[in-house]
């Protein structure tokens, strides 16, 4: 029979109310060990010495006498006997003071067990007395105060871990909750780990102002379950720091580690890592344990700058099997983060498992599927039991998994797709380990490589290319270099190159320029010039050699450079072989009298179509000169009556290119007050052949001609006035080139002599000088001479002395055609 008592005293007996119920249950689990000769008692922790366990001769179905002949006594291999057997009696009572925490710490259901002996005969029974838990203990925690640091610009949602409470009860007895004083910055929200053990968290639900409440102070209650219920405080007191605004960030959620019992103090376990992304001495990172046990301060070691965790003490198998510890990141700025250390502890084993490698597939496709076996593989552990269980991994940061498909038998096979351009080869540790006391392991390394699959495109330097090619260039030059890349190895590296066919100016790409194939390298098909093109758009496309084979674009804009391949060309004066055009020069002008003005062009661009202008020859250097830049022709000195009526000037007119280009123009000049002076010398710029034989015909035919003229000018002046918004215009249409200039109005600067009033006139003119045409506008100031060895006749334009309309002070300029 199993008795389960616990005193007869009435402060005992009212424990016992209170956990009839459990007692009641638990008598009908002693009956089976009545059964096996075991008995089993229940009782309270903290009874007083003497207090009732249980009658033990009753139980045992033994009488008081046989426990005194058979001197009865109590065998335990405890250093504390905390029972005794009264003989006399045949009762157990308490001997010394029990207190569960100190017996079993936070074991549960907690229980000593002990025999008693009897002799004559020879009599053996196991008692086990299991002991109760009692809210005899408060939730404290290990300090008083709980300090955290925080920036202002701590995020919403932000959590902090606050200092775990102990309870050395157990069961309803330990803690149960936290309690967090009210406030409206943060919210507690609480969390429990596998092995039962609470702990709570801060989460920042208002944002921080460190200017209008720059300390926070609140308290963390701990309550366990007892009746009634034990409680314990701790301050909290919040610092708002200055905006650091990016927390520690572990690595990890989780860093697991194993350690062997048998490890010698220093032993390296693992080593955590945090990054933070702001810089300076915000960005500076400390670790540290949080909420770790009191007992576990000795254990281990934390590196609070490295974060490496090490050996500190000695580690027992049969006590812990493995730790879970928190470890907490600081920065400067008092931003955290958490993350958790599993700490496993292996047993000493005396075999370590074989590895044999059955089959291993390498290389493998990099557009290989997601769970692809790699390899089988073989494990065996000499050990029974528990020491031949084996347990196979490989490295946590590589893309593989192992699977368990047979008894020993496990499949390497890979856990995401391969990019062979990134990682080509892996190398992968294979690890046997088996579940002895401690645990022994052994590794096997394997080679795979990735093989290539034509994935990746060429890649251009840039998708845009700008290329220079001077003109004139000889067919066949290189004008260019593109260059691709391609990730890819081998065959489906091997870069081609081709032109896309487009058309340029009407003709096809392939007119134009050529590709190697091989070298990308451009060249030009044919000499390019400037004047009819000046670039080239070109789409150069390159393609690789695998199948299907993949190909990317690119663009090439060639510029044509200029090249000094055109010389000036005169406009005005015109230079043919038929008529002569002589400017005419009174000689009462001024020193700076505009003579007239050398107009050219050059085809070319840049500098190659700056012209400058220079007097090359002339009859006297002393009286005219040519502006640099613009080409006019002027008096630099008073005329005389010494100097000669006909004055012959040579104009170069050349480029700035490299080397420069030149066009040489002749300009005739009278220089003479009245048209008979001009006809004294008339034969001189004509021609050497001697005409004083027709002056009087030329005289006749030269009068009739400006009386026409004459005539025709004034029906002409007649009808502008009339009609003011009309101009006539006199085009020769002609299927020869017109080279058509209209030079700007040109005014004595001086203001004095003979041409104080502004000039204009219109040149038409063909390369055949016989059907030019000539337009003479009004108000002219300045006398030309027109002269044509093949007629006999001059044409000369006169200055008239008075207007015959309303405009009396304008003088009319006549032409005479001869």
């Amino acid at each position: 029979m199993c008795t389960m008592a616990f005193g007869k005293s009435p402060c005992e007996k009212r424990r016992l109310n209170s956990r009839s119920v459990w007692l009641f249950m638990l008598f009908f689990w002693c009956l089976n060990d009545i059964v096996s000769g075991q008995i089993r008692y229940a009782i309270p922790e903290e009874l007083k010495k003497g207090s009732l366990i249980g009658n033990v001769a009753q139980d045992l179905g033994l009488d008081v006498q046989r426990l005194r002949s058979g001197r009865a006594r109590i065998v335990t291999r405890q250093s504390i006997q905390y029972t005794e057997l009264k003989t006399d009696k045949g009762v157990l009572v308490v001997n010394e003071k029990i207190d569960r925490e100190q017996i079993c710490g936070d074991v549960t259901p907690c229980s000593f067990s002990f025999e008693v002996i009897l002799e004559n005969p020879m009599e053996l029974h196991r008692v086990t007395v299991e002991i109760i838990d009692i809210n005899d203990n408060s939730p404290t925690f290990r300090k008083n105060e709980i300090k955290f640091e925080i920036s202002e610009s701590a995020t919403l949602g932000s959590r902090f871990l606050l200092a775990s409470a102990e309870d050395a009860d157990v069961g309803s007895n330990g803690l149960q909750k936290y309690i967090l004083t009210t406030n409206d910055i943060f919210a507690l929200k609480q969390h429990s780990s596998p092995d039962g053990r609470k702990y709570a968290e801060m989460i920042l639900q208002k944002p921080l102002d460190r200017e209008s409440e720059p300390r926070i102070s609140l308290k963390l209650i701990a309550v366990d379950g007892g009746a009634p219920p034990r409680s314990g405080t701790v301050n909290i007191d919040i610092t708002v720091l200055d905006a650091n605004d990016n927390p520690p960030i572990f690595n990890q959620s989780l860093y697991k580690a194993t350690v062997f019992e048998n490890a010698s103090k220093g032993t390296y376990i693992t080593t955590v890592n945090a990054s933070d992304a702001d810089s300076g001495s915000d960005g500076l990172i400390t670790y540290r344990f949080s909420n770790m046990k009191e007992q576990l301060a000795d254990v281990f070691n934390l590196d609070d700058r490295t974060g490496t965790i090490t050996l500190l003490g000695q580690v027992d198998y049969e006590k812990d099997k493995k730790y879970e510890i928190m470890i907490e990141a600081m920065d400067q700025g008092g931003l955290t983060d958490s993350s958790k250390v599993l700490i496993e502890i292996v047993d000493v084993n005396d075999n370590a498992p074989v590895i044999n490698v059955m089959s291993f597939s390498s290389p493998v496709p990099e557009d290989s599927p997601s769970g692809t076996t790699v390899a089988i593989i073989n494990v065996i552990d000499a050990d029974s039991e528990q020491n031949g269980q084996i347990i196979c991994t490989t490295d946590s940061i590589l893309p593989f998994k192992i699977k368990s498909t047979l008894t020993n038998y496990y499949a390497l096979v890979t856990d995401s797709i391969f990019d062979r351009e990134v990682v080509p080869e892996y190398n992968i540790t294979i690890r046997a380990t088996d579940s002895g006391s401690p645990s022994l392991s052994s590794t096997t390394k394997l080679r795979l490589r990735i093989s290539d699959v034509n994935d990746n495109a060429p890649v251009f330097d840039t998708i845009s290319y700008v290329a220079h090619v001077i003109e004139n260039n000889s067919p066949g030059v290189s004008i260019f270099s593109v260059k691709a890349e391609d990730a890819d190895w081998s065959q489906n590296a091997r870069i081609s190159y081709f032109l896309e066919e487009t058309q340029i100016n009407g003709s096809p790409t392939s007119s134009y320029v050529s590709i190697n194939t091989e070298t990308g390298a451009i060249h030009a098909v044919r000499s390019f010039d400037y004047e009819q093109i000046k670039q080239l758009q070109l789409v150069v496309k390159a393609q690789d050699g695998g199948s299907p084979p993949l190909c990317t674009n690119a663009t090439v804009k060639v510029l044509i450079q200029d090249q000094n391949d055109n010389p000036p060309q005169v406009l005005y004066p015109v230079q043919t072989g038929g008529s002569l055009v002589a400017e005419m020069v009174p000689r009462s002008v001024d020193v700076g009298y505009l003579v007239t003005k050398v107009v050219a062009v050059d085809v070319d661009s840049g500098q190659n179509a700056w012209l400058s202008y220079k007097l090359q020859k002339a009859t006297d250097r002393a009286l005219f000169e040519v502006g640099l830049q613009n080409g006019e022709i002027r008096t630099i000195r008073q005329v005389t009556d010494k100097d000669a009526v006909k004055q012959r000037l040579t104009v170069i007119v050349e480029d700035n290119g490299q080397p420069s280009r030149s066009a040489t123009v002749i300009v005739n000049v009278a220089v003479a007050d009245s048209f008979p002076e001009v006809l004294s010398e008339f034969t001189d710029f004509t021609q050497d052949k001697e005409y004083n034989d027709n002056l009087t015909f030329y005289l006749v035919l030269a009068l009739a001609v400006v009386s026409f003229l004459f005539i025709t000018c004034l029906v002409v002046i007649i009808s502008v006035k009339i009609y003011r918004w009309r101009q006539s215009r006199v085009m020769y249409h002609s299927n020869l080139p017109v080279i058509p200039y209209y030079p700007p109005r040109y005014s004595d600067t001086l203001g004095t002599g003979t041409l104080q009033h502004v000039y204009n006139y219109e040149v038409c003119r063909t390369t055949d000088s016989r059907k030019s045409d000539c337009k003479f506008g009004g108000a002219g100031s300045q006398n030309v001479l027109i002269m044509d060895p093949s007629s006999t006749g001059t044409m000369q334009r006169i200055q008239s002395e008075k207007s015959i309309l309303d405009e009396p002070d304008s003088p009319l300029e006549v032409g005479l055609i001869m």
